[in-house]
């Protein structure tokens, strides 16, 4: 299954695919050349049927688990300042998407989204260290019952030029559905409480809605295994 986002595009790149072969096929002569307009066509057919492809997963939904709202690797886990939104120190976990991902954006966890907004900026690489706040990207909080509030920031890279947000303030969503879609795009920050535990390691492979990237920490028993 396709996401919507690119079924216009898919549209169109179906019909310049037929139509370049169906020229190819009656008026170049020269085979080699033929073959070569017709190969290259159906590459690019097939490279974005891939990017926009939307495969349907069935998460197991849990309050006490943050998942993973994309597919990707995972590239930055650490403590850092949060100025955006909570304007505190916050554990963020990076994951970076190469072409080849699933470019769709699920909701991490359940709850109300309590702040969406859209950013526009620039286009710098993703992995570089200024992306998260310099370029093109939009930050949703969620309310969560046990984590409290929860954010998380698509952002735009090199190659991306829209992302798409579908978190409207106020609304509840559910945990592992659609929440956008970064066309082209790179890079999902999420930001947690201190008190989580992180399950993944930087260089480990996830699967949006399906790998857990965080547990929640009872403060009375983190507090009752300090004694």
């Amino acid at each position: 299954m396709f996401h919507r986002e690119g079924q216009k595009i898919i549209l169109i790149t179906f019909f310049i695919t037929a139509l370049a072969v169906l020229l190819a096929h009656f008026f170049v002569n020269i085979p080699w050349i033929k073959l070569a307009i017709q190969i290259t066509a159906l590459v690019i057919l097939i490279l974005i049927l891939q990017f926009f492809r939307n495969p349907k997963r069935r998460s197991n939904k849990s309050f006490n688990e943050i998942l993973a709202p994309v597919d990707g690797k995972v590239v930055v886990i650490e403590e850092v300042e949060e100025t955006e939104y909570f304007k505190e120190k916050r554990k963020q976990v990076s994951i970076f998407m190469s072409p080849i991902n699933v470019h769709v954006t699920r909701y991490p966890a359940s709850g109300k989204v309590k702040y969406s907004k859209y950013h526009p900026g620039k286009y710098l690489v993703a992995w570089h260290p200024k992306s998260s706040e310099e370029n093109e990207r939009t930050t949703v909080v969620i309310g969560t019952p046990k984590f409290g509030d929860i954010l998380f920031r698509q952002i735009a890279g090199a190659m991306a030029r829209r992302i798409v947000n579908y978190a409207e303030v106020g609304e509840s969503v559910q945990q592992g559905e659609d929440s956008g879609f970064i066309k082209f795009g790179s890079r999902v920050d999420v930001f947690l409480p201190l008190n989580c535990q992180i399950n993944v390691s930087l260089g480990q492979k996830v699967k949006g809605a399906i790998t857990c990237i965080a547990t929640y920490v009872d403060p009375n028993e983190q507090e009752e295994s300090t004694y």
